[in-house]
């Protein structure tokens, strides 16, 4: 059985401002106005880092994409939600995420970042795997050097 190749796009996180503003709220959790500081962080996460996974610890979809990521040989900047103090709004950066991934139609953890830009969750992560453009975008982000 072949499968198509299939040219995965990366979106850019200034592209999806307008995802933040499409709304007055998230899921009735948070304006757009509340979730601008979450916004920024989960911007600069992404910016500075090869990969950025946002995670939660008992997620077993999400520990599957980083333990693909781990045995490739990259090492992921991991953020667990749900180990965040509570300070730092982790809700309102699910918030964020929800929103990037209802772009794409795919569930919202793990989100994963590559090369400072959202790559999107589970599926599209084990679908640029198997396809073979996964090790292409890990070495274009300076997480891999083989």
């Amino acid at each position: 059985m072949q499968v198509a190749a299939k040219k995965t796009e990366l979106i850019p996180l200034s592209g999806c401002s307008k995802a933040l503003t499409a709304g007055g709220s998230v899921t009735g959790l948070a304006t757009t106005k509340q979730l601008e500081p979450s916004y920024e962080m989960v911007r600069q996460l992404a910016s500075r880092n090869a990969v950025v996974v946002f995670s939660m610890s008992r997620c077993c979809m999400c520990t599957v994409a980083k333990r693909l990521l781990f045995g490739l040989g990259v090492g992921p900047t991991v953020i667990e939600l749900d180990e965040l103090q509570t300070g730092l709004a982790g809700g309102d950066i699910e918030a964020v995420l929800d929103r990037l991934a209802a772009e794409g139609q795919q569930a919202a953890l793990p989100a994963v970042f590559v090369g400072g830009k959202f790559l999107g969750g589970i599926e599209t992560l084990m679908a640029c795997h198997i396809n073979g453009s996964l090790i292409p975008l890990l070495k274009d982000a300076g997480a891999l050097w083989l």
